[in-house]
């Protein structure tokens, strides 16, 4: 019986764990300019083609993603293109 109740709480546990993961990634994001550092962008944007290709750090036409209400919050950043 006991061994029973550790599996139920075990699993519980884990379920919790996974519902929590899944909330996080399904949080809305926004775009964020002007803050990413080099190489670390997301997505194509400005002169490169690709994500990862920032040369600059805070370069004002490269993005990141970031929770919605995140960038207002960074000084720096913008919502909407800066170059």
């Amino acid at each position: 019986m006991r061994s029973a109740v550790l599996v139920a709480s075990a699993l519980a546990a884990a379920l919790s764990a996974a519902a929590i993961t899944s909330a996080q990634a399904q949080q809305e994001t926004e775009r964020c300019y002007g803050v990413a550092k080099a190489g670390q962008n997301d997505c194509k944007a400005g002169s490169h083609d690709c994500k990862g290709q920032s040369e600059v750090d805070a370069d004002p036409d490269s993005f990141v993603l970031l929770p919605v209400g995140t960038c207002k919050k960074i000084d720096g950043g913008s919502v909407q293109p800066q170059g």
